[in-house]
């Protein structure tokens, strides 16, 4: 493949490259390229909004080009600023080790192992000394701080903006230059601190890594960016039904956004079929992706006898109810839910429901019959 044909296929679904001249002659040098992306543990789950970073990386493997998958270990403690209207709650390093261990038992389904060296930034962060740090402070002015419409906002608005703050991009950008990285990937909210490792990469004598940006994905509100904080993700570790019931749930709109960017269908093929049947197929490749071959097909029937023709599932699982059981305890016990908080908010939603009848009191007494929680969690009461 030439280095056109190369890029060509790196644009599909990245928002701009930066020193796309730069990455052709990279591309047409012939030799393996040092492509970067790093991740930071702030949740234990990888989600598919992860996963547009991660196809475009298996792209770069597919070129026969070298992967640095980089875990943030040391600068999940610090904390990105980016997108954040306030200071970050600071991670414990047992938090992040913990997040760290899933990413890395998660990202293979998507990269190739062989082709792929996980790298974790504490192991070069943790040696730089207090020398070492002033001389990368020396390479980022305040007025390019407040420049950057996040800080902007918050220092306008009297919000408190710490100097470790300052210091993240500097850190994610001697990622760059330790790395002797060729390429950068990272979504369209990162310009500022992937453009910060081609500054860094020239003062440290380096060629300048291309950039390239893939846009952020909305999760299934439709609205905000996917974000387990914001409860709108689907993360790639779910069973295969609640994979496809809420790829199911996303907007037609939304819908050619998830083609374009987590899949190489064609999409002017799926702009020709009927829009349900299209979600249908990229709920079904989605699951597939991520599970067993042949799981798509099975959570396809699922949904389709449940929701399509309005039917209990079959082999739902059971649970007796004791004496003196409250509603939450049940659903607590059957991993219905998370925290008695949740159930309490999707009471409140009237998203529970017994034998179809609503239930909005948490003191309703359990009866023998099928519990709905939510569109996908069904138990029966014994």
């Amino acid at each position: 493949m030439s280095p056109q044909e190369a890029i060509q296929k790196i644009e599909r679904g990245s928002a701009e490259i930066i020193g796309r001249d730069e990455l052709a002659k990279k591309l047409a040098q012939g030799k393996p390229l040092i492509v970067k992306a790093g991740f930071d543990p702030t949740a234990p789950d990888i989600h598919l909004g992860h996963v547009v970073l991660l196809r475009k990386l298996k792209q770069f493997q597919g070129l026969g080009h070298k992967v640095k998958f980089l875990i943030g270990d040391f600068t999940a403690q610090v904390g990105d600023p980016t997108g954040r209207n306030e200071l970050r709650k600071k991670m414990s390093p047992a938090e992040v080790a913990r997040n760290a261990k899933t990413y890395k038992a998660q990202v293979f389904k998507v990269l190739d192992p062989k082709k792929t060296e996980i790298v974790f930034n504490s192991r070069w962060l943790n040696k730089l000394k207090p020398q070492d740090v002033l001389e990368l402070a020396a390479h980022l002015t305040v007025a390019q701080v407040l420049h950057r419409s996040d800080f902007k906002k918050r220092f306008e608005s009297g919000k408190e903006i710490s100097v470790l703050e300052f210091i993240y991009p500097l850190l994610q950008g001697y990622d760059s230059v330790h790395l002797k990285a060729d390429v950068e990937l990272g979504g369209t909210d990162q310009k500022f601190n992937l453009l910060m490792g081609r500054q860094l990469q020239e003062a440290y004598g380096q060629p300048p890594q291309a950039v390239v940006m893939t846009p952020l994905l909305e999760g299934t509100d439709g609205v905000q960016k996917m974000s387990k904080s914001l409860s709108n993700y689907i993360g790639i570790n779910e069973a295969p039904n609640d994979i496809f019931g809420k790829v199911m749930s996303i907007s037609d709109e939304l819908m050619l956004k998830y083609y374009e960017l987590l899949t190489e269908a064609d999409l002017n093929a799926v702009r020709a079929m009927h829009p349900k049947e299209a979600k249908m197929q990229l709920a079904k490749e989605l699951v597939d992706m991520f599970h067993p071959r042949g799981a798509g097909e099975k959570a396809r029937a699922h949904f389709e006898q449940t929701f399509s023709q309005h039917q209990t599932p079959e082999g739902i699982p059971e649970i007796k109810i004791l004496s003196g059981q409250k509603l939450l305890d049940i659903l607590m016990v059957a991993d219905m839910i998370p925290s008695k908080r949740e159930g309490r908010r999707l009471l409140e939603e009237k998203a529970v429901t017994h034998e179809g009848t609503v239930i909005s009191d948490e003191n309703w007494a359990p009866q023998k019959g099928v519990i709905k929680v939510g569109k996908r969690r069904f138990l029966r009461l014994a």
